[in-house]
């Protein structure tokens, strides 16, 4: 099932059909089981124990499908690249710590530039900035801003994070 709505969003990408798109892998307090995947517990329980193997697994697989999206849009030539240049993934995951229920910082990649709007291949790490410089939705007015968005704030953020 994931792998056909990654398959969506890129034939919708790809023929542009739309260049937005919102993919819900799984709610926070799925009850889905991962047996070819070995995991004895839902992805629920298993967050709570963030450390374990069978939460690795899980998380594993959900970046394999962020993965197998960024690839599909690799291959799909566009202009002078291909729709991943043209394009920006995020992937985010709701807590930094499921054990503790910690969501005061979040784990997420971005993947593509946007026709060279965004620096790839670097990390970034706000996690000794002051709060109001490293809101989630900061990084949300980063991206609409590098799409051309004439936004000055979105949600609680009223500044873009530096340097992205």
């Amino acid at each position: 099932h994931m792998k056909l709505m990654c398959d969506i969003v890129a034939l919708g990408f790809q023929t542009d059909k739309t260049r937005v798109a919102t993919l819900l892998l799984c709610r926070d307090i799925s009850g889905l089981f991962y047996p070819f995947l070995d995991v004895r517990n839902a992805h629920h329980s298993a967050s709570h124990d963030d450390k374990s193997e069978d939460f690795h697994r899980v998380t594993e697989y959900y970046v394999s499908q962020f993965a197998y999206l960024a690839d599909r849009l690799s291959k799909m030539p566009e202009g002078d690249g291909s729709v991943l240049d043209h394009s920006c993934l995020l992937f985010l995951n709701n807590m930094w710590s499921g054990s503790r229920h910690d969501s005061s910082k979040v784990p997420l990649l971005t993947c593509g530039g946007l026709s060279g709007r965004v620096q790839t291949g670097r990390v970034l790490d706000y996690t000794q900035k002051p709060d109001d410089e490293r809101k989630l939705c900061g990084l949300y007015l980063s991206i609409l801003q590098a799409m051309g968005v004439p936004a000055e704030k979105f949600g609680d953020a009223e500044m873009a994070l530096a340097g992205f």
